[in-house]
């Protein structure tokens, strides 16, 4: 048979050429083993650290492009990429060949075929027709050279659809193998479907956009309260080619369901309304007002018949808070908070009602205690990933996303080799082409797993994919559409498909969480520098004639410092919740006592003035200032030794609060005075100073009272001394002026020149 094959011009199947050459490598080992020598390592004794490589890995192939991603029939497949010689020698003859292996059978088959290195003689298939080979004289070492191969898919010899494995090798001799042999190959999967599937695996693809933190809680004091940014990263993420302009710009056209933190909607409207930036101890204005308004619109434009789905505000990490956050009192409040507020932000800038009804844990990882926290702010449905909920039993194939786990909540089990496709550096041509080919397998094997259960799939990649990676999973989306093996299908949709009856809906156990994230959750610490925060805020909103000015930045600040982006920069994380510790105090110390001085009181009552300043542009309210003495030498109004007045003052105003006093000795008093909310918290430092009380005696008054009257009786005397002199004169025929007497020496010695003692003087 295989002579009248050969007789008529035809060739085996790659398949059936497969086996055949694994049965004839199996039959000739023994022979081969007397035949060849191979070097081992110990014969060949060690290897120099610089040793170039030989074999097939002298020469480093790349696929940089594989097109189309998923051929059909009629179709030319079009692969290029780079040679580069990493050998010591110059390549003659070199010759560049598409090798097509057997169809892989199942995923695990696409997962080891990606682990194959280097070229086994045998093992590998042939290479295709001679005519499509691409020949290169001379490949001088260390020099690259850049190759396209282009094939009819009807020459590859494929069979019934699925994946097949595609290799692109390059042969030649060099100086000291002068024989042709392998010196390079790199491999590929090419995906292959004749004919269109009755049946279609309906996918779910998340596109995230979610970004850092870069909005402080500090604002202008300004009508508009201009928000202040850490930096202007964010604006290069926004411009032409950043990360989030490319993720919009892509996901404008492909089958996406759009996850959404609403701290990014809220950061970048902020920047077009106007922003400065921190520089140093000051701010400067922002110079990226439009990009950010151009980007707004723009998704705008995308999401107006789109599926979104709202995160709480900020991404909040639910593991760390179900791990470290949730015994801290007022850390399952901020969640909640969070959710409400992420909620009206989208509908607020988007113009769209989002759904709120998905948690989505770091990598999908869960347990019990992550169901817990994600359901009580609110949400019915957690969105987890296999490797995280692993299937017990032996399912041929893989289960549908949906899995109820009790409690009228839904698991929606996103597939982890799909979901981790496009991890890693997809920078460099060749990877990226990589991963769409290995995406397209995945999906493909995983609809003719059970072409008969037609099952609904979910991807959720990386949370903030860089621009590398949106390019490739734009793609590998562009590469299924036309509803090949694939239906797209949006998350809510997904949730509510019937679950499959076989897959497990057993939620892992805490002790099941991965080690490597666990390490890398916010600390107990940062949760209970929350609640201080928190604390310091409600304070201080009480006195407030304008809360929502101070309680919007400072709510929103808090949601951010339970970010999951925060997770692997733990000295960031706690930098940012200083920060906004600090700024509070900053605040809160604008409303304060002036410092005052000793006081002197001169009889039994008198008023003590103590003054409060209000450095806010808005005013203040509901605050009482009391004053405390440590001796009944000095009482207020009869009452006793402390009195409370309440405080009102003006934006950028001082106010002085007088207290009546009554005396009853001679002596000093230590006056303490402090601010309080008029629920009692305490406010602000506390101020003392003394008040010496000096009362003036009858017998002393007496006394004050005759030299008074001594002063008077001298007056009237010289008075009339003067008035006698002056008639005396003009009796006597004196026509001129009289002659003025000089004054009369003082009785007391001249006025101190020193200063006043220290302290207030406050007379009755």
């Amino acid at each position: 048979m295989a002579q009248a094959a050969d007789i008529q011009g035809m060739r085996p199947s790659p398949a059936r050429r497969w086996l055949r050459r694994t049965a004839s490598v199996a039959l000739g080992a023994p022979l081969l083993a007397g035949l060849l020598v191979v070097p081992t390592a110990g014969s060949a004794g060690a290897a120099a650290p610089d040793k170039a490589p030989t074999g097939s890995s002298t020469v480093d192939v790349s696929l940089d492009t594989l097109s189309p991603a998923a051929p059909v029939k009629g179709d030319t497949l079009t692969v290029s990429g780079t040679l580069t010689n990493k050998g010591r020698q110059t390549i003659d003859g070199a010759e560049i060949d598409l090798r097509v292996g057997p169809r892989l059978s199942g995923r695990g088959e696409v997962d080891d075929a990606a682990k194959r290195k280097g070229y086994t003689p045998g093992a590998d298939p042939d290479a295709i027709d001679d005519k499509y080979t691409v020949k290169i004289a001379k490949l001088p070492k260390g020099i690259s050279q850049n190759f396209t191969l282009a094939v009819p898919v009807d020459k590859l010899d494929l069979d019934a659809s699925g994946v097949y494995q595609l290799g692109v090798s390059v042969s030649g001799r060099t100086a000291a193998a002068p024989f042709k042999q392998v010196l390079g190959i790199e491999r590929s999967f090419l995906p292959w479907q004749p004919e269109e599937s009755d049946k279609r695996t309906k996918l779910t693809f998340l596109w995230p956009l979610i970004a850092s933190p870069h909005v402080t809680a500090e604002t202008r004091s300004d009508e508009q309260q201009t928000p202040v940014f850490t930096d202007d990263a964010l604006a290069e993420e926004l411009a032409p080619g950043g990360r989030l302009q490319q993720m919009v710009a892509l996901g404008s056209r492909l089958p996406v369901t759009w996850v959404i933190d609403p701290d990014l909607l809220a950061s970048v409207a902020a920047m077009a309304g106007g922003y400065e930036v921190k520089s140093g101890d000051t701010t400067v204005p922002g110079k990226n007002r439009a990009v950010a308004g151009q980007w707004i619109t723009a998704l705008q434009k995308v999401v107006e018949d789109g599926k979104v789905i709202a995160l709480p505000f900020g991404d909040p990490d639910l593991a760390s808070i179900a791990h470290r956050g949730k015994g801290v009192s007022g850390t399952l409040s901020h969640l909640q908070n969070a959710s409400t507020v992420g909620a009206s932000t989208v509908e607020t800038i988007l113009h769209v009602k989002p759904s709120t009804d998905f948690a989505w844990p770091v990598q999908g990882a869960v347990d019990p205690g992550i169901v817990d926290v994600a359901t009580s702010a609110g949400a019915h449905h957690v969105i987890a990933r296999s490797d995280s909920f692993k299937e017990t039993g032996s399912l041929p194939y893989t289960p549908t996303a949906a899995r109820p786990i009790g409690g009228g909540t839904t698991a929606v089990v996103a597939d982890h080799r799909l979901s981790t496709a496009f991890d890693g550096s997809l920078l460099r041509a060749d990877a990226s082409t990589l991963a769409v080919q290995k995406f397209l397998a995945q999906t493909l094997t995983l609809n003719e797993q059970a072409p008969d259960n037609e099952r609904s799939i979910v991807v959720a990649p990386q949370r903030m994919p860089t621009t590398a990676q949106a390019q490739t999973m734009a793609r590998a989306l562009e590469a299924l559409s036309g509803n090949r093996w694939t239906q797209p299908q949006d998350l809510v949709a997904a949730s509510e498909v019937k679950p499959d009856p076989l897959a497990t809906t057993k939620v892992p156990r805490a002790s099941a969480y991965p080690k490597k994230l666990r390490n890398q959750e916010l600390p107990t610490q940062a949760f209970q520098d929350i609640r201080t925060t928190q604390g310091s805020i409600d304070s201080f909103e009480t006195i407030l004639t304008q809360p929502e000015r101070v309680v919007t930045p400072f709510g929103n600040a808090v949601n951010r410092s339970m970010s999951t982006s925060w997770r692997g920069r733990s000295l960031e994380a706690q930098a940012y919740r200083d920060a906004v510790l600090t700024y509070l105090k900053d605040l809160t110390g604008e409303v304060q006592l002036i410092d005052k001085s000793d006081v002197t009181l001169s009889g039994r009552s008198a008023t003590i003035p103590v003054t409060v300043q209000n450095k806010l542009v808005q005013g203040v309210d509901r605050l009482v200032l009391r004053l405390k003495s440590d001796n009944i030498r000095l009482k207020f109004n009869d009452d006793g030794t402390m009195a409370e007045l309440p405080v009102r003052i003006g934006g950028g105003h001082s106010q002085s609060v007088k207290f009546d006093t009554a005396t009853s000795a001679n002596g000093r008093a230590q006056v303490t005075a402090r601010l309080f909310t008029e629920d009692g918290t305490p406010y602000g430092e506390e101020m003392t100073f003394t008040v010496k009380v000096s009362e003036v005696t009858p017998t002393v008054l007496l006394v004050i009272a005759g030299g008074l009257l001594l002063l008077v009786l001298a007056g009237v005397r010289m008075y009339s001394h003067r008035k006698r002199a002056v008639a005396s004169d003009t009796a006597n025929g004196d026509g001129g002026e009289p002659e003025q007497p000089s004054d009369p020496t003082p009785d007391t010695g001249p006025e101190s020149g020193a200063p006043s003692g220290t302290g207030e003087k406050v007379d009755r």
